[in-house]
Parts: structure tokens; C-alpha cells; sequence
């Protein structure tokens, strides 16, 4: 469930994420923020229902938080070279595991509709749209196709998804369109038809975040379109963040459906690999 154009081959039995619970949203609408309650237990709190941090859009024109802030967005890009595409829905979705759910089980079915384990609901419905997960046993689960007409409704998409069981130790963060493992922080979805897979790109909005919630490090801007999702559609770009904690604190920072600027081409990401 992610997309691709001609130069990079696409692996059509690959993770293909539906992306973040956001996309349904054009670019550009103001909406007020909204709370999700989620199946995720809280440490410590047993199987008691916890509300998500608040996700939050706003229009390109409310897109300084700070003055001063498109200027150094503007002289970044400059200064990275390359092409600009222009500006970008951004959205984030991340890497759930069977372990922080609980409820009603369901079948995780395989391409084959054999049932690869019995999981929360509130894990298939996680896992069926960022697309792959962890299981209690320790194995990673990643797309294998859709319309699988064994497998429950996923109430996002709509679509009835079928996983593959990986081996961790190769896929300790699931699989990706173009086949390989995904990387935190660096993979991207996008749509396929606009960046080829396997494409670098440099985000100045993203330059300077932090990669791990103590702030230790921080992110050059620059991630390889390694995954598409079937409503990462046209000019919009989905970051694989790996834990929920890491998509809020972006979230916090650059928030979803703000807009931000895709650069190919540029010297400074080329050491970013396929």
C-alpha cells in the first residue's frame, strides 16, 4: 500500500502503508485540534483507554511558528541545492506493537489466509494502516496485498488487508515498496508516479529535529522514498517514524498537513543510499 515512476523497478509484494490517520484532510484546511482515543495501554495503567496527543493541521499560511522561521526554511533549501518540487502535504506514521494493545482478538491472516496469530483488534486496526508491526513473539508482520476476502475490515481504508510474518533480525522495522527494510527517520512514502522509489530527498522543515526524544542528536533533513500508501497520493509525503513517541514530538514541531519542501537532487543528501 505505498506507490512509483520509472527508473526504480517496484516490488509489488511489498509494505505498502495507508500512511497516517490524517490523510483523509486536504492540504490547506484549517480544522480545530482533535483528541483519538486509542486501544494503547498506557504503562501502568492496566487496560485503561488513554486519549492520543493531539494531531493538528493548519493552512500554509499559518506554516511560521516563529518569526523568522520561512526565510530559514528558504536559505536552508538554497543552500542544499538541487530541485524543488514544492511544497508538500506532510504526514507521520510509525511501527505499533501487538504488546501495547489489548481487547477483542482477531485474525492476522497471511497472503495465503492462513492465520499467522490472534491479535488485539486495536492492533490490527493500527497495524492495517501503517503497515507493518511487532508481534508478542517477537517476529515482525508486513503487507502482502489487499483485498484479502479472509481478513477483517480495516476501518480506516476499508480495505481487507493479508500480512506477511518476517524474520525481525532482517526486518526489525518492517519492509518497504521497493522490497528492503525501512529505517526510521529515513524512510519516507510517497507517491511512486511523482518520486521514483528509491529517490533522496531533502526536507529543510525537517533539518535540525531531533532523532530520539532526549534531543541527543539532530536530523539533517535528508530520507530516501523507500515505502508509498495507498492515500499518499500526489504531493505528499509520509515519514516513517518507527515509535508513536518520535511521531509526536515531530508532530509537535512540524505539524501534520502544515506543508513542507521536498528537494531532489541534492548534493547534501547524496550519501543517502537505495
Amino acid at each position: 500500500m505505498r506507490r512509483v515512476a520509472a527508473i526504480f523497478t517496484p516490488v509489488l509484494l511489498a509494505c505498502s502503508t495507508a500512511g497516517s490517520a490524517w490523510m483523509a484532510e486536504p492540504l490547506g484546511n484549517d480544522y480545530e485540534p482533535v483528541l483519538e482515543e486509542s486501544d494503547r495501554r498506557p504503562p501502568g495503567a492496566g487496560g485503561a483507554r488513554q486519549q492520543r496527543p493531539v494531531r493538528r493541521s493548519v493552512s500554509l499560511g499559518q506554516r511560521a511558528a516563529t518569526p523568522g522561521a520561512l526565510p530559514a526554511v528558504a536559505d536552508t533549501t538554497l543552500a542544499a541545492g538541487g530541485r524543488s518540487l514544492g511544497t508538500f502535504r506532510n504526514t507521520y506514521y510509525d511501527f505499533p506493537s501487538e504488546s501495547d494493545f489489548q481487547g477483542d482478538q482477531v485474525a492476522l491472516k497471511s497472503a495465503g489466509c492462513d492465520t499467522i496469530a490472534l491479535v488485539p483488534r486495536g492492533f490490527y486496526e493500527s497495524v492495517c494502516v501503517q503497515g507493518s508491526g511487532t508481534l508478542m513473539k517477537g517476529s515482525t508482520v508486513s503487507f502482502a496485498k489487499r483485498d484479502c476476502g479472509c481478513a477483517e475490515v480495516c476501518p480506516r481504508t476499508e480495505q481487507r488487508i493479508c500480512f506477511d510474518e518476517l524474520d525481525s533480525r532482517e526486518f526489525p522495522w518492517g519492509r518497504g515498496a521497493t522490497g528492503k527494510g525501512i529505517t526510521p527517520l529515513i524512510t519516507v512514502a510517497v507517491d511512486s508516479e511523482l518520486i521514483p522509489l528509491g529517490t533522496p530527498i531533502f526536507v529543510p522543515e525537517f533539518a535540525g529535529l531531533p532523532r530520539d526524544p532526549a534531543e541527543k542528536s539532530l536530523h539533517d533533513g535528508c530520507f530516501v522514498a523507500q515505502d508509498r500508501g495507498l492515500r499518499v497520493k500526489g504531493k505528499h509525503v509520509d515519514v516513517f517514524t518507527g515509535h508513536q513517541s518520535m511521531t509526536t514530538l515531530w508532530n509537535r514541531r512540524v505539524p501534520s498537513n502544515m506543508g513542507v519542501t521536498v528537494v531532489v537532487e541534492s548534493p547534501r543528501c547524496a550519501r543517502v543510499t537505495r
